[in-house]
């Protein structure tokens, strides 16, 4: 069996993500993609939980640019949450990966509803378990809702997935000479105001001692590698 540094991760992956090119909608290519990824790790034992955005369905800041209530612009997020849970869950099941859909909102015909101890029995069992619907409650983000469920769980560590390889002092896609970090507190992440996570979420992670690694889910290796203690990413600690 492959030693692996990480045995329970946290990993979060953007509504952007399954969008494909565009972003926007769900592109299945895109969705069984990440689905290969996580049955690599999974394959090697590891055990995983998933938080995911909803960005590629719904944009609440259009809404609230419009004067839409901000309570009801997070809620329907939150649904949109669940329908890329669905969407992953299916992918991965087809994969032949044993996944658990949760839900913060109770919603039945659908999903468990989330219960701290009954999901870590289901991280113990095997089960890929994806967290849907944030946290359940408006103005908090589903960065922080992946903080939040990482401590819970006690996951050794929320891996941020992006399409870059790390943390970059600038956008490296307009800026040629923006530079790479390996390594960054999360007070440095503060105060440089780096788009790693939201700044609850940064927060949260820093008074938990939980590590945060930024890497690339498209590089075919990033995410084995990182599992294996291997160099990759960025990696955001005390």
């Amino acid at each position: 069996m492959v030693e692996l540094k990480y045995r329970r991760i946290l990993l979060k992956l953007s509504g952007e993500a399954l969008g494909g090119e565009s972003g926007f909608g769900i592109n299945v290519d895109e969705v069984e993609a990440i689905a290969s990824r996580v049955k690599e790790i999974y394959e090697m034992k590891a055990e995983i939980a998933i938080v995911i955005g909803a960005g590629n369905l719904w944009r609440g800041k259009q809404g609230l640019e419009r004067g839409m209530d901000r309570a009801t612009a997070d809620y329907m997020g939150m649904l949109g949450t669940m329908m890329n849970a669905l969407a992953l869950m299916d992918a991965l099941e087809r994969q032949h990966v044993l996944t658990r859909v949760m839900s913060a909102i109770e919603m039945r015909a659908i999903a468990e509803p989330y219960i701290r101890r009954r999901a870590i029995r289901h991280l113990e069992k095997g089960r890929v378990v994806i967290f849907g619907a944030g946290t359940g409650n408006p103005f908090f983000s589903t960065d922080t809702a992946a903080a939040l469920r990482a401590t819970e769980i006690d996951a050794d560590v929320v891996i941020k997935a992006t399409k870059v390889d790390g943390v970059y002092d600038s956008d490296p896609k307009k800026n040629p000479h923006a530079t790479k970090f390996d390594h960054l507190s999360y007070i440095e992440v503060l105060n440089r105001r780096l788009a790693v996570m939201d700044s609850t979420a940064i927060t949260h992670c820093m008074e938990n001692n939980i590590p945060l690694l930024v890497l690339n889910l498209w590089d075919e290796v990033a995410l084995k590698q990182a599992m294996q203690g291997e160099k990759v990413g960025t990696l955001v600690s005390a």
